[in-house]
């Protein structure tokens, strides 16, 4: 769809934190690197990414991190075993989409865990003055058509702002970023307000913030103050907030199934449910599910 509106070529993937709900798995290894069915989470939104259009993929990452970058650096090595062996076009095919394009990946550090909008004003010299994807590694959302992609086509026809949205039940609000909504067209919502993990009975909706957005870069300005929010921390959704009123902001309650895979029970229905998506071992998986039944 063409749009009058500036393209969304640049995403943001905040990987700096510890993953230390997965101790002992995540003591070496970046929780972003942890599998869901036959590759890591990093992967799943990286391939999300692109296929919204994505040009420019940004990591904000920590200490310990580098084995981030090795996953999708070129493999010589590797491809070159799996050539000689003959018979593993697939498992080539495999490991050569997992390779950035030349010139596409840049690395940025947080150096302390100050929140998810400190993290991504780490990014703000490498945003620069142009709308941006931000992509949370923890969420998954389960559908043929991505949910970046989804939100693209939103931004395509609105401009401005979008978040991805759910219900939530309204015992949970206080877990998550929650809007104050304003009119409706169809599963768009227009966002009125924003509030970083309200109390159950001060939260304005039970509609919560998953972990994309498309956001201007105004936001950077924003989070250049460094306020602190819930938490103590330097929050994106207070910044988010700011931009209410001044530009057009929307949320998009999207389709497919959504995965918190920073809960280790999350992560574990995430691995079954793609699986089970897996056309390879979907149906050898459901069988092994009634085992346990």
């Amino acid at each position: 769809m063409t749009s009058n509106f500036k393209p969304i070529r640049k995403a943001v993937f905040p990987v700096a934190g510890l993953g230390t709900r997965f101790l002992p798995a995540t003591k070496a290894m970046p929780k972003e690197m942890l599998p869901i069915n036959d590759r890591p989470l990093i992967q799943h939104v990286y391939e999300e990414a692109r296929q919204a259009g994505i040009e420019e993929f940004i990591f904000v990452t920590g200490r310990q991190k580098e084995m981030l970058e090795e996953h999708f650096d070129y493999q010589p090595e590797l491809e070159q075993t799996l050539t000689s062996r003959g018979g593993k076009e697939d498992m080539l095919e495999k490991v050569r989409s997992s390779e950035m394009p030349a010139g596409k990946l840049f690395l940025t550090r947080q150096p302390r865990p100050l929140g998810l909008g400190h993290a991504i004003w780490c990014a703000a010299k490498l945003i620069g003055d142009e709308p941006f994807a931000i992509l949370l590694p923890d969420d998954l959302v389960l559908h043929e058509q991505g949910c970046l992609t989804q939100m693209v086509d939103v931004y395509n026809q609105k401009g401005g702002n979008v978040i991805a949205v759910k219900d939530v039940p309204k015992e949970h609000t206080k877990k998550y970023g929650i809007v104050d909504i304003g009119e409706k067209e169809g599963n768009i919502t227009q966002v009125k307000g924003l509030i970083e993990k309200p109390n159950p009975e001060e939260a304005p909706s039970t509609l919560s913030v998953v972990g994309r957005y498309i956001l201007q870069p105004e936001v950077l300005g924003y989070l250049a103050a460094f306020e602190r929010g819930a938490g103590n921390e330097i929050q994106l959704t207070d910044s988010m907030a700011k931009l209410i009123g001044d530009q057009p902001f929307h949320g998009l309650e999207f389709a497919g199934q959504h995965y918190d895979c920073g809960s280790r029970l999350g992560f574990i229905e995430a691995n079954i449910a793609y699986g089970l998506d897996d056309e390879e071992i979907g149906k050898d998986v459901s069988t092994l599910l009634t085992k346990y039944k």
